[in-house]
């Protein structure tokens, strides 16, 4: 029979040595086959997995052989044995240190069953020659070059260099400045522990400055640990650091949006959030302001948009809506704020007579909230940062006519906690100026479902403590107007902590 064309190129008879064997023409399989079988059976690599999977090739076990044996060995007086070819320079490197890397490792074998007749016999020495026995001295081996291309535009010579030099000493420093291109050189070199070292580095030096490139570095490496690490940091930070800073005009959009929906989110309350993300929008949109300018400054500029069509339903506003539907802007109660929100003209008139229709429907409800049901999501909240001086720290809410304290103490350097407590009006400080601007409630009782949730930053990871949903009947008078205490004991600092609560339907 004919060997078909498909065939013939795959299988071809050469010469290998003093005898006529088959071998592979097509690469990485360039030896013959026989010298490949043994040369993995020397291995203990299954020759029959290898060739199912050539793309593999099994280098693991080579690896582990080398940086089991060999990686404390003495190299200094030992002349390099292998010069790699990158970036334009010439790096010289020994073997049992390149095999930490497996790219550098399957160049080298590629090299290895290419320059050769004999594999075997080539890989035998090699293992040989490195073997940790005393051994007598040999002649020094030739010199194998290998090159390697590298596009990736986060790649400098230094940042090679210091991911080269961690093939040799495992905690060589890396500078905040040079650790995106060590990523980067980490990944093209698949050097799994120089990966998981700056992804370490990264995670603990997480700031305005920083989050961004930190971030999208994570999404092009498929590094989840960090790309996670950046969004829970800025759940907490976005509201009381990044949104007071410049560094918010850097924040991508969809790392903006997944931190928006989470539960986790921290706010000292919905107005606040909203200037953050009016503030952010603002910097998006005027890309030569390089001071954060004033709240008044925030509000013109969308005023100053032709009023026939809010800010969110022209062309340049469509893209931002999702974001905006991630803000609960029924947690807006105060009528100042909601004076500011019909004032820039930036949502459209549905959504404020939404808003206001709900607002209407709860105060004359006596505050029942029926169109919210899930306390993750549609939850009225507030926050508090506890710093470091503090020991006590409260702040008032009113809502619907409904007052309360959300409070946190300090009891000794590692523990703390927090509650909230509804306050009879007439117990405020101002009371009078309560009666002219708010509404009361003269209720005795209000039923309110509520959970106060904690987190701190310590060591890179986050503690995170809260109470469960909580569903209680507030009254006037302890016991019954204080909440459920949250104890929580951290070194962290410092303490981000929220307070949600809806009052569902009496």
């Amino acid at each position: 029979t004919v060997m078909s064309n498909t065939h013939r190129a795959r299988l071809e008879r050469r010469i290998a040595g003093s005898t006529n064997r088959w071998r592979f023409p097509k690469q990485p399989f360039t030896g013959d086959l026989l010298s490949l079988s043994q040369m993995f059976k020397a291995l203990s690599i299954d020759f029959e997995e290898a060739l199912r999977n050539p793309d593999r090739l099994h280098i693991s076990q080579i690896q582990k052989f080398f940086c089991e044996n060999f990686k404390n060995k003495d190299i200094q007086s030992a002349e390099a044995d292998v010069i790699l070819e990158c970036l334009g320079f010439k790096w010289e490197l020994h073997r049992p240190q390149l095999f930490q890397s497996e790219t550098l490792a399957k160049l080298y074998l590629k090299a290895l069953t290419q320059g050769t007749t004999y594999p075997l016999r080539e890989l035998e020495e090699l293992l040989r020659a490195q073997s940790p026995k005393k051994t007598k001295e040999k002649s020094p081996a030739k010199r194998m070059i290998i090159s390697l291309k590298i596009s990736d535009p986060l790649v400098t010579k230094v940042a090679f260099a210091t991911a080269l030099k961690n093939l040799y000493v495992s905690e060589v420093e890396i500078n905040l400045e040079d650790v995106l291109g060590v990523l980067a050189s980490a990944h093209i070199l698949q050097f799994s522990g120089l990966v998981q070292r700056c992804v370490d580095v990264m995670i603990t030096r997480l700031m305005p400055s920083t989050i961004k490139n930190f971030y999208e570095a994570g999404c092009k490496y498929k590094e989840e640990q960090l790309t996670t690490a950046c969004e829970k940091w800025l759940e907490m930070n976005l509201v009381p650091l990044v949104g007071m800073q410049i560094h918010l005009r850097k924040i991508p959009q969809d790392l903006l949006h997944k931190v928006l929906k989470s539960p986790r989110l921290f706010t000292f309350s919905e107005f606040r959030l909203l200037k953050t993300m009016l503030l952010w929008v603002f910097l998006q949109l005027n890309y030569k302001i390089q001071a954060i300018p004033t709240h008044e400054t925030v509000m013109t500029f969308f005023k100053s948009f032709p009023e026939n069509c809010c800010f969110l339903d022209r062309d340049i506003g469509q893209s931002l809506r999702p974001l905006f539907l991630c803000l609960r802007l029924h947690g807006i109660t105060k009528g100042k704020d909601l004076e500011v929100l019909r004032y820039i003209n930036f949502f459209p008139e549905s959504w404020l007579n939404r808003v206001t229709a709900n607002h209407y429907h709860a105060l004359e409800n006596g505050g029942d909230m029926d169109q919210l049901k899930d306390l993750n999501t549609q939850a009225m909240r507030f926050g508090l940062l506890f710093n470091q001086e503090n020991t006590t720290y409260s702040k008032m809410i009113a809502v619907y006519g409904f007052f309360f304290k959300i409070t946190g103490l300090k009891h000794d350097t590692t523990t703390y906690s927090f509650y909230m407590q509804r306050i009879k009006h007439t117990d405020l400080e101002s009371p009078f100026v309560v009666y002219e601007h708010k509404p009361v409630s003269l209720r005795a009782a209000r039923m309110v479902k509520y959970e106060i949730r904690a987190q701190a930053l310590v060591d890179g990871k986050w503690q995170e403590f809260r109470t469960n949903q909580i569903m209680q009947k507030f009254g006037l008078t302890k016991p019954s107007c204080k909440s459920h205490i949250l104890k929580i004991q951290t070194v962290g600092i410092p303490i981000y902590v929220s307070f949600a609560f809806i009052f569902p339907p009496s």
